[in-house]
């Protein structure tokens, strides 16, 4: 216990005169630790709010949701629950008011019982959402309220019906959407929806009934049951429980928990590499007294326990510090991603975050430390007498071997605990080690310098050069931490602008802007001759049939399901195919097998075309047959070609492409698209298509992709913010190497001041290595975030991949200035003082 006691003083005398530098070398941790804990906080609490809040979300404990009426045998199954019911029919159509004589894109929910049975519609006045279905009034989206001046009794008109308007709707229940700024929700009573007329043959409709089940009923007993799922998969119903809607939302959200994970794991990791950085240099200065304590009699061992304890000490410092800071951010999380969360997360202190946080950080902050420590065993007493000795090289410390693994299995150990898969940890272990390696691999380069140095360079590019491979060098720290947050920032940046990019591209040049749909057959002339009034082109106006897919292959789609061996993917088999024919194909698609027979006489073979994608999703190729249902009637189809489809196109595509000569007769709807040259003409023109036909509803496309836009850009910044964390890490392991490595060039920098060297030489010394240092790990960086995006973007994403370089160079530009100057400004001590005056200084 005395000697313990005695190794604790000596540790805490030692460490005043370099306490300030030890803070610094613990810097670095503190904010990896304070991105951990923060994001760790957040993903717990959104988890923990998904648990609570997911009967207000669903509004019942089972929803059933399909595109039609619940079948009689359903309808039966759904009766025997002891259960509350309420159903709501939901669709898009177009409302106008006449008090601003203007129409807006709407959702429309006609609602039957009481729905919701958990949470609560908000709406002003607070009755409004008890009296709106008894009284015949409407609720009206707020945001929709406040654009076009309205007031509650105000009157709108839904088809052909005209209600006032009851109360503005403050909040939604029953389903989450990204799309409520383009289209407003409306509620109305269901009793109230065949006054409408809305709902006619072609009409994209939802059909979704709700239940409440007595708090001891078994719901995930009663949605296991195999036999009676099987009654609503056939007929393409979907059932979803409260159990579901967790999970649902769990992998809703797995994505962005993945990604901050991520974020924080990066931070830490720098931070780490900081530590490591930090204790090497702190170690290299101490060596003299190291040397010193083994004269007079301590062991190796208990030399490595001084120091140990020192670090060990400071580092838990810095976790504490950076626990506490992570908690207060992670308070700043919710408001940054409350446009992309459906409901507001608790803003509570998670203790589970706190205590990973403090275990984890003092671990890997222990784990990185030990790699520089180790070596501190094996100073030898003779230093104190030869300042050049070196110690024997020795075989390969199997210490530090068990620390490099440990260092592994602990991320990939943290990794599981963060994503809940070991694939998932393993795969992201792996990708860490490669990114490492590669960056350590880029580093290495600096040995080419030394072995190809020029000799007839000038003596500032030549020392400047040298600097790179100098004794006590940070040039792989510098370039690891760098590089990688280099790499992040460019990843995300060019990510971000390729999203961004295919959504501009949908808006350009002759691009169409509107869409008209539900028009009748009887309407589509007289549409179409309204739209050449208005002076809009009829880029394409084009038939759709509903249909179902009733057998393929030779077998039924029966049997297609209940074989488990069947590559073919259910939400092919499920789907309700909408298709056109016509003689020929559009200009966005491309014949990649086969050929396309546009029109046919009757009698003849049905030879149909498909997207290749689709095919493959259905496992089906030329020739084979597919039979379909067309409102009872059965028609037999053959695989004549397979089409590849541009889907960046504004325009209407359709997976299924029949030939003339066969739906002509069938029952069918017709799709109308065009573009307005401003929004002025949109709305007139889409004002006067409501008027005559209230039946139509009129899509703008440019609303959507604005709309689309803001969420990419909501979570552009999202993403910069939390990536800033390992930016900013990063920048705090760059500051502290080169403040650290400042006290390893003192005597150099002298050294070339006494014997004549300038000012600006030694400027221009260093500017010259912390420029290399910066353009190396900078382009190693970029070329690794271009390799990264370009798998994201083509095999992810299925995005064209092109890249914008001039922001590239930017940033390539920016992080090496950035590096100079932070050099250049951890010089100015040295330069602003006298040679003797620093060497005192420094062996004071």
């Amino acid at each position: 216990m005395d000697r313990l006691g005695y190794l604790l003083r000596l540790a805490r005398q030692d460490s005043r005169r370099h306490r300030g530098k030890l803070f610094m070398f613990m810097s670095s941790i503190t904010l990896g630790i304070m991105a951990l804990v923060a994001i760790n906080s957040f993903n717990y609490n959104l988890v923990k709010d998904i648990d609570e809040q997911t009967k207000t979300i669903l509004g019942a404990d089972i929803q059933v949701e399909g595109k039609k009426p619940l079948t009689p045998l359903l309808t039966e199954i759904m009766d025997s629950l002891p259960a509350e019911q309420a159903l709501q029919v939901e669709f898009f159509s177009m409302a106008f008011m006449p008090k601003k004589d203007a129409t807006q894109f709407s959702k429309i929910r006609a609602v039957e019982g009481d729905f919701p049975f958990y949470g609560e519609l908000v709406t002003q006045p607070k009755g409004a959402k008890d009296t709106y279905q008894a009284a015949n009034t409407l609720l009206v989206d707020d945001a929709m309220m406040f654009e076009y001046e309205l007031e509650v009794g105000d009157s709108m008109k839904l088809g052909e019906l005209t209600l006032p308007i009851g109360g503005r709707l403050m909040n939604s229940v029953g389903s989450i959407s990204l799309g409520a700024s383009f289209a407003p929700t409306v509620y109305i009573d269901k009793s109230l929806l065949e006054k409408t007329g809305l709902v006619q043959t072609g009409s994209i409709v939802e059909y979704k009934y709700f239940y409440k089940t007595p708090e001891d009923f078994d719901r995930e007993a009663w949605d296991n049951s195999a036999a009676r799922m099987q009654h609503f998969h056939a007929e393409d119903f979907r059932v979803t429980t409260i159990e579901d809607q967790k999970r649902n939302l769990g992998q809703a959200f797995s994505f962005l928990n993945s990604f901050l994970n991520l974020v924080a794991l990066v931070a830490l990791l720098l931070g780490c590499i900081g530590v490591a950085s930090s204790v090497f240099i702190y170690i290299r200065s101490k060596m003299s007294a190291i040397a010193m304590l083994r004269c007079i009699g301590m062991t190796g061992r208990q030399a490595f326990l001084v120091y140990f304890i020192q670090i060990f000490v400071l580092g838990f410092i810095g976790v504490v510090i950076g626990t506490i800071l992570g908690s207060g951010i992670q308070m700043v999380l919710p408001l940054l991603l409350k446009d992309m969360l459906p409901y507001e997360v608790d803003l509570s202190i998670s203790w589970n975050a706190i205590f990973q946080g403090l275990g984890i950080g003092s671990l890997v902050t222990c784990l990185f430390a030990l790699v520089p420590l180790l070596s501190v065993r094996k100073v030898s007493p003779l230093k104190t007498l030869r300042a050049g000795y070196e110690d024997e090289a020795s075989p390969r410390d199997p210490l530090k071997i068990l620390v490099y693994v440990a260092i592994v299995l602990s991320l990939f150990i943290f990794l599981r605990t963060l994503t809940g898969e070991w694939r998932s940890a393993g795969i992201f272990t792996a990708g860490l080690l490669v990114a490492f390696m590669v960056l350590y691999g880029f580093a290495g380069l600096s040995i080419l310098i030394k072995k190809f140095l020029p000799r007839n360079w000038g003596f500032v590019w030549r020392h400047g050069l040298a600097n790179l491979y100098r004794p006590n060098n940070q040039t792989n720290t510098l370039i690891v931490s760098i590089g990688l947050g280099t790499a992040i920032l460019t990843l995300l940046y060019i990510v971000q602008g390729l999203i961004l990019s295919n959504v501009n591209s949908m808006d350009a040049g002759n691009q169409p802007n509107m869409i008209l749909y539900g028009i009748e057959t009887h309407q589509k002339d007289k549409i179409a001759m309204m739209t050449e009034k208005a002076t809009l082109p009829v880029i394409q106006q084009v038939p759709i049939v509903t249909m179902r897919l009733e057998s393929w292959k030779g077998r039924s789609k029966k049997d297609w399901l209940q074989d488990t061996t069947s590559r073919v993917e259910r939400w092919v088999v499920h789907r309700e195919a909408r298709v056109t024919y016509r003689d020929s194909l559009e200009f966005d698609e491309t014949l990649v097998e086969g050929t396309y027979t546009g029109k046919i006489n009757p009698g003849d073979t049905v030879f149909i075309s498909l997207d290749r994608g689709w095919a493959a999703s259905l496992d089906v190729g030329m020739g084979d047959e597919l039979v379909w249902n067309v409102q009872g009637t059965l028609i037999p189809t053959y695989v004549g070609s397979l089409r590849d489809i541009e889907f960046r196109s504004m325009r209407t595509r359709f997976f299924i492409l029949f030939p003339e000569g066969v739906l002509e007769e069938a029952p069918q709807f017709h799709v109308l698209v065009t573009k307005s040259p401003s929004k002025e003409v949109m709305a007139d023109y889409r004002r006067d298509v409501v008027k005559a036909f209230p039946n139509v509803s009129v899509v703008d496309l440019g609303s959507i992709l604005t709309t689309l836009n803001d969420i990419i850009s909501k979570i552009s910044y999202v993403i910069k913010f939390m990536a800033g964390f390992s930016i900013l890490t990063g920048l705090i392991v760059l500051i502290s190497s080169l403040l650290l490595s400042k006290f390893q060039r003192v005597k150099e920098s002298v050294l070339l001041r006494t014997i004549g060297a300038k000012r600006s030489h030694i400027l221009k010394i260093n500017a010259t290595e912390y420029a290399l240092l910066g353009s190396l790990a900078a382009a190693t960086g970029i070329l690794i975030a271009i390799i990264g995006s370009y798998f994201i973007a083509t095999q992810q994403l299925d995005l064209e991949f092109s890249l914008s370089w001039w922001p590239i160079v930017g940033i390539f530009f920016l992080i090496v200035s950035l590096t100079v100057f932070i050099g250049l400004f951890n010089t100015r001590d040295i330069l602003n003082r006298s040679p003797l005056e620093v060497l005192r200084s420094e062996s004071a």
